[in-house]
């Protein structure tokens, strides 16, 4: 882990983590509560069951059209109830089987009437005993008492007329019909007392040889089913859903519930599952922030952060509901951008995940309102990035609109109910969602930062344009010092973008950090003209050094008059820090004989505050190196490192950057940065020749004349001695 230079600051403490919880906690109560609030009844909405009678016309509010899964349920039951029962065809061997107990059941009677040592009692008790037919005391009798030629005319009859009907279809909802034919085909040439022996014998062995096929028939009805196409309802706006007087039917609840019109009932169970959603999502929301150091750093931040995901959430929740379109209008990636051009980046794209599950939960194709919201939002974050063009907004939301264009497709065009006109509308509304989104992020992003004091891409963008009325200001009064701010913030931004910090407001801040000395220019060395007399000749060290520090309240004094944003403000009052003004502090201690006990340091130090951000803290070491340079102009590369790696040193040890979140690291990096700028400005130049006139071609002035006065005249600027550090730099 990188050395840290405020390693010994203290942990947070507890009074701000109390305030960070507790605005969590107020987040996700609040969360809730928007989840909840539009399970309440609405004004438009009724509250009824099937049975009940409509107490008056209730009218559809917009055009919905919906499956209705009741009467196409419905439909598909009375096709199913249409297919006749299927059975098997007439078995053969289950007649056989049954011809086959009849012969064994004659047997047994030939045998009891042929018993001669049986009285005729016990003859009609014994075949009172058989199992396979229930012969009355009558007909037992009969039998007993028939003849054997009757018997044998008896028998044989018997035995065809049961083939004859076991040959036939017979069911098991069609048996006793089979049964009651059968007197019908015993032959005519029998007696009535025979035929009715005949019929009584067979109907006992008249059994189904065509049995029910539960398989077959389910899946004849089941195919039926599916050949049934969805019923499609369709309510235009105010049509009538239900009359009043009318008995509300199952497809009656069903429309009123896809109209928006049947009051929710507020069960336990929402709330339930509402609550556990919240505590998942805001789980996932504090698992990200752990690893946002800066950010939980920035109480304010937070608190934008917060109220910007309720206004977000409260809005969806209750302007989506019982909607068809808005859904796919309401711009919620507008939030991600916001948070994206404001924060940064990578929390703006996060944060859209939490806001578009809790914003879509419990509607109506929820799961593709879900990834509509997410995804559109999170690829317009990643691509507005820091918005630092309007073209970047128009290009954000165009994303974002396309994105949701795709997932209208993926989602609603496989949809029944769906059609054609249905889809345009709703690929129309993404291309709306994006514009809105980006209209949105504009909007918000503009006022505040201007009413929180953020600076936004854009901000710093026209705060960087030369024609600003400050830079005007500093240009015309200051035209040395504007010079001055351009290196700094050359080489500033430089050391910034390698080490991560936020080139953009690092340059800005450089352009505005000296704009005090406008006020008051002839006092700094750098708009003083060559050969002048210096003021500060004329004052005492005491009075010079006031005149030097008070650039800094007349920058902020300056910045608040021409609103500047308070970011910028914090490079006017931090790039001196608490450092004392050596210059002027030696010549004190010089006047008083070298004894520093009689000289007050803190007459000769800035305000401060030292420097609270990396930006501020590159300002401060380039605005001294870039001082240093053009007073010692360094002609070589040790020269260069040598008076950068002093520089940093000298603030280190003053304890100057100890408020910032610069590492070790990140010093090193600058270090060489600056080193790379100041090369590039400093590199060696040679005197260019003047090219010789007609007369001294014509004289012949060879050109190795000429290339010997070159030489000379560059040894003469090499040993030229350089200028001495001004002490008003």
């Amino acid at each position: 882990m990188e050395e840290n230079l405020y390693s010994d600051q203290n942990p947070w403490p507890l009074w701000r983590k109390a305030l960070l919880i507790a605005l969590l906690l107020a987040t996700a109560a609040l969360s809730i509560v928007a989840l909840l609030v539009p399970l309440a009844p609405q004004q438009d909405t009724i509250a009824l069951a099937e049975g009940d009678v409509a107490p008056r016309d209730i009218l559809a509010p917009r055009t919905v059209s919906f499956e209705s899964e009741v009467l196409t349920e419905a439909q598909r039951e009375i096709a199913a109830n249409a297919i006749s029962p299927i059975y098997t065809p007439p078995n053969a061997s289950a007649a056989r089987q049954q011809v086959k107990k009849l012969r064994a059941t004659l047997n047994f009677i030939e045998s009891v009437r042929a018993d001669s040592y049986a009285s005729a009692e016990q003859k009609i008790a014994d075949l009172a005993a058989l199992q396979d037919v229930v012969l009355e005391q009558e007909s037992a009798a009969a039998l007993v008492g028939l003849s054997d030629a009757s018997w044998q005319a008896v028998r044989q009859e018997s035995i065809v007329v049961l083939e004859q009907v076991m040959r036939s279809t017979i069911r098991e909802n069609r048996l006793e019909e089979a049964r009651r034919s059968v007197p019908a085909l015993v032959s005519l040439s029998l007696t009535e007392d025979q035929a009715t022996l005949v019929a009584g014998l067979v109907s006992a062995f008249v059994a189904p040889n065509s049995l029910y096929n539960d398989e077959a028939t389910q899946a004849a009805r089941e195919a039926a089913q599916a050949e049934v196409d969805p019923i499609i309802r369709t309510y235009l706006t105010n049509e009538t859903v239900v009359q009043r007087g009318e008995v509300v039917t199952a497809a009656d609840l069903e429309a009123l519930e896809k109209t928006g019109l049947l009051e929710a009932q507020n069960r336990w169970q929402d709330q339930v599952s509402a609550v556990a959603l919240v505590v998942a999502v805001f789980t996932l929301i504090v698992m990200q922030f752990r690893n946002e150091q800066e950010l939980l750093d920035d109480g304010r931040g937070l608190t934008v952060i917060a109220i910007l995901f309720l206004a977000f959430l409260f809005g969806a929740r209750f302007t989506i509901p019982g909607h068809t379109v808005i859904p796919y209008v309401f711009p919620i990636a507008g939030f991600g951008m916001v948070i994206a051009v404001l924060f940064n980046t990578g929390i703006g794209a996060w944060l859209t995940i939490p806001l578009g599950i809790l914003a879509a939960y419990g509607l109506a194709n929820d799961l593709g309102l879900t990834l509509y919201y997410v995804l559109s939002g999170v690829f317009a974050a990643l691509l507005l990035n820091r918005g630092q063009r309007i073209s970047y907004f128009f290009w954000a939301g165009m994303a974002a609109a396309a994105t949701g264009a795709v997932l209208v497709i993926a989602f609603m065009l496989p949809e029944p109910a769906m059609d054609t006109l249905g889809i345009v509308t709703l690929l129309g509304a993404a291309v709306v969602y994006g514009l809105a989104s980006t209209s949105v992020t504009i909007v918000l992003q503009f006022f505040l930062s201007q009413i929180l004091g953020m600076t936004t891409a854009l901000q710093l963008l026209e705060l960087a344009r030369p024609d600003q009325s400050l830079l005007q200001i500093i240009l015309r009064n200051s035209p040395g010092t504007y010079q001055h701010s351009l290196q700094v913030a050359n080489l500033a931004e430089q050391a910034a973008e390698l080490i991560g910090a936020d080139a953009l407001l690092t340059r800005v801040g450089a352009l505005y950090h000296d704009a005090g000395k406008s006020r008051f220019p002839h006092f700094f060395i750098e708009n003083q003209v060559p050969g002048s007399n210096n003021p500060h000749d004329d004052l005492s060290p005491h009075e010079s050094a006031q005149v030097i520090i008070r650039h800094v309240p007349d920058g902020v004094e300056l910045a608040n008059k021409h609103r500047l944003p308070a970011r910028i403000k914090d490079f006017i009052v931090e790039h001196h820090g608490t450092a004392r003004t050596e210059y002027q502090y030696a010549k004190a201690v010089e006047a008083v004989g070298g004894d520093r006990s009689r000289v007050d340091q803190s007459e000769y130090r800035y305000p401060g505050p030292r420097p609270q951000s990396r930006e501020t803290a590159l300002v401060m070491l380039a605005d001294g190196i870039e001082a240093r340079s053009r007073a010692e102009r360094p002609n070589n590369d040790d020269k260069i490192r040598v008076l950068v790696e002093d520089e940093v040193e000298k603030r280190i040890s003053d304890k100057q950057l100890d408020d910032t979140t610069l590492t070790m690291n990140d010093l090193k990096i600058a270090t060489e940065s600056f080193v790379t700028t100041l090369r590039g400005v400093y590199h060696p130049r040679i005197n260019y020749p003047k090219l010789p006139d007609e007369r001294e071609q014509i004289e012949g002035r060879s050109i190795a004349e000429m290339e010997a006065r070159v030489a000379e005249e560059m040894a003469s600027e090499a040993t030229e001695p350089k200028d001495e550090p001004e002490p008003w730099a």
